[in-house]
């Protein structure tokens, strides 16, 4: 049975390697557990491009490490091979054929992981941790930006020790996203900054954030001809924001929505609010996936405005999303986000990275 193709499901007992236990907070939602996750919390989730066969994922941790696992079709996951950095790994990215993946890390580097050879070379050197890495393949170059807490976004092309370009920025980087031809970075004090990648990348703009809070994550979103037309920007307050770069009436077509809060939209009780800890859009349909510290997924159709599902609730924070490159698996990581402190941390918890079938549950709202 092919567990990611379109056809099937999951089957009513997930990976019913448990039973039916009721009582198992870790996977509510019964999703397939993939086999050795990292020891430590685990950051960001990247699966391979379209041009590789298959698919594969990878994932980063505060255990300094970075794993690849193939994914197979029966959902059964196969651990490939690691790299480890020397200090926590806070990012990662293929490149565009699959045959690399790109790392960034506290240690203030980035690498190069041949996949084929299964070495790393150090590529990227920053003054401070590098918290996103990403790869740009134009017509005319193709390179790699880190974006650092040093203040500067750099672009390597990953045979010279030097930058080819380095752009400052007005405060650390916290996180960004590239759909050619444009970046986006989020940085503290809600610095919100687009960046033009033709020809040679160039800042294009600096936006007033639309949120009031710290920025925790960005996805860039395309439009019908599949170019990037504007981005979400999830931040600590349970909240994202829709924000187009050129749209026809921006009161109207930019706007806020709140999620990962407590009993829903309820305003008399007072409210937990919860960090939305990443953002990722369906390949196919254009809608998108938010995860949180509160513990839940959940998935939402922008252009109808309306939540699609929330998932029942984890026994600790989610703190990375993605898809694959057809849309047909969500990925999600659960792990503590230190969201509560040292004194909510319990070292005898277990990190878990689930896939999911997303065939389905990500289709659009029927247009009325």
């Amino acid at each position: 049975m092919s567990l990611f193709g379109t056809t099937s499901g999951f089957g009513a007992g997930g990976t019913g390697v448990f039973g039916n236990a009721t009582t198992d907070s870790h996977n509510p939602m019964k999703d397939v557990e993939v086999t050795s996750p990292p020891d430590d919390s685990i950051s960001c989730l990247a699966f391979s491009p379209p041009t590789m066969p298959g698919n594969f994922l990878i994932g980063g941790s505060w255990a300094n490490d970075v794993r690849c696992w193939e994914v197979q079709d029966n959902g059964q996951t196969v651990p490939k091979a690691q790299q480890m950095h020397t200090g926590p790994v806070l990012d990662a990215c293929w490149s565009d054929d699959g045959s690399k993946v790109f790392t960034a890390s506290c240690d203030k580097t980035a690498k190069m992981w041949d996949l084929n050879s299964n070495q790393a070379l150090q590529i990227a050197q920053h003054d401070g941790p590098i918290k996103s890495i990403h790869w740009i393949k134009a017509p005319n170059y193709s390179c790699i930006m880190t974006g650092s807490w040093d203040k500067t976004l750099k672009f390597w092309d990953t045979r010279s020790p030097n930058p080819m370009m380095s752009l400052q920025m007005p405060e650390r980087c916290y996180c960004a996203d590239v759909v050619y031809p444009m970046a986006v970075v989020a940085t503290a004090e809600r610095g919100l900054i687009v960046y033009q990648l033709e020809n040679q990348p160039s800042e294009f703009r600096r936006i007033d954030s639309p949120l009031k809070h710290q920025h925790r994550c960005v996805a860039i979103f395309k439009d019908k001809q599949n170019k990037p037309t504007g981005f979400a920007l999830g931040s600590i307050e349970g909240r994202v924001a829709i924000h187009y770069i050129n749209p026809p009436n921006p009161a109207k077509d930019n706007f806020t929505f709140k999620c990962h809060r407590s009993n829903g939209t309820n305003t008399t009780t007072p409210q937990d609010i919860y960090a939305v800890n990443a953002i990722s859009f369906h390949p196919v349909h254009g809608t998108l996936a938010t995860v949180g510290s509160d513990g839940r997924f959940s998935f939402w159709d922008k252009d109808a405005r309306t939540k699609l599902k929330t998932s029942e609730q984890l026994d600790q924070p989610i703190t990375a999303c993605c898809f694959n490159h057809n849309g047909n698996i969500f990925a999600y990581a659960s792990s503590y986000d230190w969201s509560k402190g040292h004194e909510y941390y319990n070292p005898q918890k277990k990190n878990y990275i689930f896939l999911r079938n997303a065939a389905e549950e990500l289709k659009p709202r029927n247009k009325k």
